[in-house]
């Protein structure tokens, strides 16, 4: 059975980019192993399971009601109960690697964890699979290799575009002031950065809505090597289908 390693913060992280690929891996018979900072039980971000405070928007911004079914099922489940620590994680253990995302500011310990970080070097040079959605591509483009190049360097990527970051937060700073920047530099901006070449990251097409089970080909992933990265919660079924199927394949 493939053990999936799945490291979250211990608060506010997106529901749906967790929930839903842990639900696709389990079904297909994989393992997930969560980790947070010290071994407690994480918290996924309330504004995006009941939609509070996000006003008129709450339809558009909130997870899904099959995500949100998802995620129920997940804090019920005994691996989500009982995660290891950071310092717990061994390459050794492990098969792959999923790093979902999420932007509130509970999410900056994982985001910014050289822990977390040094597991995506490791899995890497392994050539393990290694999944990264949203925000959680922000670790993979921080993680250096003994040159200073991060794993990223080289390759096609995508990840939060600038224009959906800044869509968020403009239509709700008014009452949420930057509840929507987890840092002043958006994603897209950042994860340049760490690449060959700007051109490698890949926008794709106007995330117009949220894929689902039967209609995975609303979402948008990008897949180079041993790296699979998607964008948004809108992406998730097939991210999680595909990641799954790599890890599948080995």
């Amino acid at each position: 059975m493939p053990t999936v390693l799945m490291p979250i913060p211990s608060y506010e992280f997106d529901p749906t980019e967790t929930a839903v690929p842990w639900k696709i891996l389990r079904d297909r018979g994989h393992k997930v192993v969560f980790a947070t900072p010290k071994g407690q039980q994480g918290r996924a971000d309330p504004k995006m399971l009941t939609g509070e405070e996000l006003r008129i928007f709450a339809p558009i911004l909130r997870a899904n009601a099959d995500a949100r079914q998802d995620y129920g099922e997940m804090e019920q489940s005994a691996e989500f109960k009982k995660p290891i620590t950071y310092e717990e994680m061994r390459t050794s253990n492990f098969d792959a690697l999923l790093l979902p995302g999420g932007h509130a500011p509970g999410m900056k310990e994982y985001l910014a964890s050289p822990l977390v970080q040094a597991k995506v070097v490791e899995m890497a040079e392994e050539n393990k699979p290694i999944g990264a959605i949203c925000h959680g591509v922000l670790v993979a483009a921080r993680s250096h290799k003994a040159n200073g190049e991060s794993v990223l360097f080289g390759r096609k990527v995508t990840a939060l575009t600038r224009p959906q970051e800044l869509f968020a937060w403009s239509i709700t700073r008014s009452w949420l002031r930057d509840y929507y920047r987890t840092y002043p530099k958006t994603v897209e901006d950042e994860v340049k950065e760490s690449l060959a070449n700007p051109q490698d990251f890949v926008r794709g097409p106007m995330a117009i809505r949220r894929d689902s089970p039967k209609n995975l080909k609303a979402g948008f992933t990008v897949r180079d090597g041993c790296f699979l990265f998607a964008r948004w919660p809108g992406d998730a079924h097939r991210f999680g289908n595909e990641f799954a199927a790599m890890v599948t394949a080995g």
